[in-house]
């Protein structure tokens, strides 16, 4: 039962390795661009969610999918506006978010993330099986860092950033467009699978839930949510997320607490009464369960 378990645990980590380097190695997918309000789009496919907002200065796009997707991300921008992308937002810096940093860059697309996120883009941590990262090449790196809150006015419109510490990852940013009344989160929020948190690269626990709890106070009743993979949502959605989150920690820390092993608290499956809502759970149960114990069992 014990290697079953850990087996699984490790089955997780290793087969989201496996899409991630699916995603990046294949051919880029067909994307499909949503109208979200009438001035913000989507664009969904091949990775995470990327959005953008035409505008008569320029365009600004948060984040940016995998390198290959970037002449697709400018034809599909190009069918709303002819203006240039001028800038680029990331809110993580995972290569499904930031892989068309290189080609948007040598496009004299500037880039702006958190200063923790262009130092992991610089200086990325060693793989799974302990092989060194790759460091992002000069023109992948953002040009402008921020630690505060920034704000971008572009003709008569704001588009807020929003720095969420030690989250999905220590770099993560939540975007605010207040006039759309839309917010995009990036991967500390994602309504397709459980949540990740990357504690490789800096993620935490609290940080999760207090990057929800940052969104749900600035969302209203008509407040439209974009996961950083998934369905578009609204502030419900936000919380009903965050309480699963809590539900689950809840179950399991009694268990660290009386010194239950990885492979037990997996066996006691502690997601099941969530396993049949959330869509597209493939691995991502267990490898949440892995995350929350270690959360909880290096708290102690």
């Amino acid at each position: 039962m014990r290697k079953t378990a850990v087996l699984r645990v490790v089955l997780a980590a290793v087969t989201g390795l496996g899409v991630w380097l699916a995603w990046a190695q294949n051919p880029p997918q067909p994307l499909d661009l949503q109208k979200v309000t009438d001035n913000l789009y989507v664009i969904i496919g091949d990775g995470g969610n990327t959005a953008f907002m035409p505008t008569s200065e320029g365009v600004i796009l948060v984040d940016d999918k995998f390198a290959a997707d970037a002449p697709q991300i400018a034809a599909k921008v190009k069918t709303v506006t002819d203006k240039p992308i001028r800038y680029v937002l990331n809110t993580h810096q995972h290569g499904d978010h930031t892989g068309g940093n290189e080609n948007l860059g040598k496009m004299g697309v500037t880039i702006f993330a958190r200063e923790e996120l262009r130092n992991r883009l610089a200086h990325p941590a060693p793989g799974a099986n302990g092989a060194p990262g790759t460091p992002a090449p000069a023109a992948a790196l953002p040009v402008i860092t921020y630690s505060t809150p920034l704000t971008f006015h572009m003709d008569g419109d704001d588009v807020q950033a929003i720095p969420i510490p030690k989250a999905h990852t220590d770099g993560d940013t939540l975007v605010y467009f207040p006039n759309a009344n839309v917010i995009m989160i990036g991967d500390y929020f994602r309504s397709l699978g459980y949540p990740n948190i990357d504690r490789t690269n800096g993620g935490s626990l609290p940080g999760m839930l207090a990057g929800i709890d940052k969104a749900i106070s600035l969302c209203n009743a008509t407040t439209k949510v974009v996961p950083g993979h998934g369905a578009i949502t609204d502030r419900n959605g936000l919380i009903a997320h965050r309480d699963m989150i809590i539900a689950i920690r809840d179950k399991i820390a009694p268990m660290v607490s009386q010194g239950k092993t990885l492979e037990e608290v997996v066996a006691s499956k502690p997601t099941a009464a969530y396993d049949a809502k959330v869509p597209g759970v493939g691995t991502t149960g267990d490898r949440f369960i892995g995350q929350v114990y270690a959360e909880l069992k290096a708290g102690k």
